[in-house]
């Protein structure tokens, strides 16, 4: 026992403890070590693929700024992984080892070792090997780069397991789920922003670049990188101070780490006591909320609604994406000068989509709500409800993003028939949203990533793609009248879009509630049937 309990023997189980869960992992079905395999390929090709072309960029000029970028984009991927990825590394969590007598120092030395085994710690020590190659000039700057490559692989490893302890209780709770399911969100976002700078700089250099590396070269772990080119250049006093402040970065994040392990392995658990907390604020300020609503049904549904937005993990991750999206399209559009005031409906069509499948997100719970109706008028004020929930931020969220799409462009002109365009189809979206709840209902499973129960792949489908395709076609009388006063240059009534769309739009709304109110209030056992499914 008192060998197990040496340093190094701890670190070697450690070590061998993360291989056999890396191991254990995949024996658990064929499909996850299919896809494992596969993301270690192409992982280990894009790595394979970085590396070599930063090996090409060597002795270009400014090449120093966009290694000193990408180190730091590194680290700040190595800092929120933990947060949207809690479960893709069992040993994040250190509350599992609390009934062990382990002491912090030898626990985070073991800790730190075996998290350098994996994809992630490879692809790193790649991009890394690959950027001191890139920037190093000289016997010193390469003596300068062996000491980097760990120190600076070693403070993003402890950056991340610094941060997974200081958050363990937000990562297994509620909110690290809907962390979770809004991961997809952040890579949708990030590769909008990495394309877009991409494009930036293959049309004007990377010596955009240097004002940011400027300050960021003294910013830990990737001031280490820097130090290399500064040692090539002669400033060695200078490369030493980087290297030591990313070395005393390390050892302050290290300190941390341990100081976090020690309070948790000592203190109790208080998150469930929090999160009755949290759930009484949050309580009290729906109640709030409840009392600006419309009395009766009208105000219960929709305040359900708004709590479904708040509460649930699927459905907060699709209105937050939704809300992403709709913003990010019109705006890099009108940032990049390729944009129109048009793109702006982009966002009511993301926020529309949130009415198709209604019934979805109540899964078995709907029983509760079919009980409360029993005629046609309750299906529709039912319905009525919905749309107005998603109406209360919808009509503000898209006025917003026409407004600053427009000023982004300069084209106040177009602002009202933007507007007229957007409020249209939302209008046709929610007719269309309310028909297919009823007609093509299915089911969201509350667990996995999976938003469509399956063998109801089909349904989705035709809910979505085909509701979207009928509100387009709902939309061309203004769409046709848009065309129709521009081509004809009658810029003095374009003005009259705007009214023109929102009655439209408010028309149509009310007549695709009215058709499918009788279509919900007589399909109420075959929806719940589909949307218990999950």
């Amino acid at each position: 026992m008192s060998a197990v309990n040496t340093p190094a023997a701890l670190t070697s189980v450690f070590v061998r403890l993360k291989l056999s869960l890396l191991r254990n992992g995949l024996r658990q079905s064929g499909g996850r070590k299919a896809a494992y395999i596969a993301s270690a390929v192409v992982v280990l090709l894009f790595a394979a693929l970085q590396l070599l072309g930063l090996i090409a960029l060597r002795g270009s000029g400014h090449v120093e700024s966009l290694v000193v970028l990408l180190v730091v984009v590194l680290s700040l991927g190595w800092a929120v992984m933990p947060l949207f990825f809690p479960g893709g590394d069992e040993t994040l969590d250190p509350t599992r080892l609390v009934m062990l007598p382990l002491r912090p120092r030898p626990l985070v030395r073991a800790l730190l070792v075996s998290s350098l085994v994996g994809i992630g710690p490879l692809f790193t020590l790649c991009l890394l090997t690959g950027s001191v190659i890139a920037v190093a000039h000289g016997g010193a700057a390469f003596a300068v780069g062996v000491l980097a490559v760990p120190l600076t692989l070693l403070g993003c490893v402890a950056l991340a397991r610094a941060v997974a302890a200081a958050n363990v209780r937000l990562l297994t709770s509620r909110k690290g789920r809907d962390l979770a399911v809004l991961s997809g969100l952040v890579i949708a976002v990030g590769a909008q922003v990495v394309n877009f700078g991409a494009q930036r700089l293959g049309s004007s250099g990377l010596e955009q670049l240097d004002p940011a590396a400027d300050v960021l070269r003294w910013l830990p772990p990737a001031s280490a990188v820097a130090a290399v080119h500064t040692a090539g250049e002669g400033a060695y006093g200078v490369a030493l101070a980087q290297l030591a402040l990313s070395a005393a970065a390390l050892a302050g994040l290290l300190a941390l780490w341990s100081r976090s392990l020690t309070r948790l392995m000592t203190s109790p658990d208080g998150s469930t006591l929090q999160a009755a907390g949290d759930t009484a604020v949050r309580d009290r300020a729906s109640t709030g909320l409840a009392r600006l609503l419309p009395p009766g049904r009208t105000g219960t549904a929709m305040e359900r609604s708004l709590r479904y937005v708040w509460r649930d993990p699927k459905t907060k991750a699709a209105w937050v994406t939704s809300l992403a999206i709709g913003l990010l399209v019109p705006v890099f559009n009108a940032w990049q000068g390729t944009g129109s005031v048009y793109f702006a409906c982009f966002a009511s069509g993301m926020l529309g989509i949130q009415m198709y499948n209604q019934f979805g997100q109540d899964t078995s719970a709907f029983w509760m709500v079919a009980m409360t109706i029993s005629s046609a008028r309750d299906a529709y004020v039912e319905l009525r409800a919905r749309a107005l929930a998603l109406l209360l931020v919808t009509l503000p969220y898209a006025t917003l993003v026409t407004v600053l799409t427009t000023a982004m462009l300069g084209d106040w002109a177009r602002l009202p028939e933007a507007l007229g365009l957007s409020f249209a189809l939302l209008g046709a979206m929610l007719a269309t949203g309310a028909w297919t709840s009823a007609r093509f209902p299915y089911s969201i499973p509350q667990e996995g990533h999976r938003n469509v129960a399956p063998g109801q792949v089909g349904l989705a489908w035709i809910s979505i793609f085909g509701g979207m395709v009928a509100a387009a076609v709902l939309c061309v009388p203004v769409i046709a009248l848009t065309v129709w006063l521009n081509i004809a240059e009658g810029d003095d009534w374009l003005w009259l879009l705007l009214p023109v769309g929102t009655a439209y739009g408010a028309a149509l709304t009310f007549l695709g509630l009215r058709l499918a109110a009788p279509r919900t209030a007589g399909r109420l056992p075959e929806i719940l049937t589909a949307v218990s499914k999950g």
